[in-house]
């Protein structure tokens, strides 16, 4: 059931154009990256490194760079080790915490449920499992927005159809279904105007208040789609490498994508030195984890980029180099053009 303080709020005549930027971004956080393990035994998914930068770190710079100022992040798992890596500022964004009690047991439309009363203006909504180029965020600033690249042979999971007006037709599960439709596979970043927000609530509550917690948030959309209740842009990101780890293969097959160099470097003005230490000790803890992981040749220790805060010292971590290839195109969510 959604609050009245919140229906009171949503109905507030507040001017919000399509042509304005968004400048809010959700990150949900909140699973335990149980395909990753060992590597999350100790460290939330988000803080896995990527050729020695963690996923959170890039997803964090790549929206400075596009302009953003605040960043709600729905935590779960080991959530402690987000809001030391993050604190409260992370360059010019402002960030907020929430915490999901059920993250063991609910999935992400959950997470989602969980923002909807810190949430009110237009939205960006990702995932926090994600590296990606940042400038195919470019044209997914603006609301009502999907981000989508076309279906390859190696690639499951959800994907969507699109008609002439390049508009979402329908959500579906499995696109060897439809061989006669050019299918897309979701990203799984989004961007919401405040009606089309209003609106995904109101049938989240109606999920959440029946127990429906299992499930992943693209119901709601699909069946918001499916009924004309939700008008969704399709925009590509075929252009630039992209793409989603949630398995070791996953991770090893990014390492090759993504070099370790940030364009730009950012740090945390919260962070403070007894949280590094125990930041270091985590990824240090996490890399040994990987090492026996993945049996690498060799690791070395490096010093991850200057993050977040301009007067302390980096995190240091351990950084895995890979000569190993993989004997086949890895499975799941995952899409890159080189």
């Amino acid at each position: 059931m959604i609050l009245i303080d919140y229906i009171m709020d949503m109905n507030m005549n507040y001017s919000c154009h399509n042509n304005e930027p968004t400048t809010t971004a959700l990150l949900l956080a909140a699973g335990t990256g149980s395909r990753l393990y060992p590597l999350t035994q100790n460290m939330p998914k988000c803080l896995t490194m990527v050729n020695g930068i963690p996923i959170l770190e890039r997803l964090v710079t790549c929206l400075n760079q596009q302009g953003f100022k605040r960043l709600v992040v729905v935590t779960g798992h080991l959530e402690h080790c987000i809001r030391e890596f993050l604190g409260t500022q992370a360059g010019g964004i402002t960030v907020e915490y929430i915490f999901s009690p059920r993250y063991e047991t609910t999935n992400n439309i959950y997470s989602l449920w969980m923002a909807r009363k810190h949430i009110r203006e237009p939205f960006l909504l990702l995932e926090s499992d994600l590296v990606f180029d940042g400038s195919l965020l470019d044209n997914m600033r603006y609301p009502d927005r999907i981000a989508v690249a076309r279906m390859q042979p190696w690639m499951n999971g959800t994907t969507v159809t699109v008609n002439q007006r390049n508009q979402v037709k329908a959500f579906q599960n499995d696109a060897a279904g439809h061989p006669n439709e050019i299918c897309h596979k979701t990203v799984n970043i989004y961007n919401f105007s405040r009606a089309s927000w209003y609106d995904i609530a109101e049938r989240l509550d109606q999920y959440i208040s029946t127990d429906r917690v299992h499930g992943y948030y693209e119901t709601v959309l699909a069946a918001m789609v499916a009924d004309g209740s939700l008008t969704l842009q399709a925009v590509s990101f075929d252009s630039k490498p992209w793409y989603e780890i949630d398995t070791i293969a996953d991770l090893a097959k990014a390492e090759k994508l993504f070099s370790t160099d940030l364009s730009e470097t950012i740090r945390c003005d919260k962070v403070t030195a007894q949280s590094l230490n125990r930041s270091e000790n985590r990824l240090q803890h996490t890399a040994g984890s990987r090492a026996e992981a993945m049996a690498p040749t060799r690791s070395s220790v490096r010093s991850v980029p200057q993050r977040f805060s301009s007067n302390k010292k980096p995190i240091r971590a351990a950084s895995i180099q890979e000569r190993e290839t993989l004997s086949k195109k890895p499975r799941g969510t995952v899409h890159a053009t080189v």
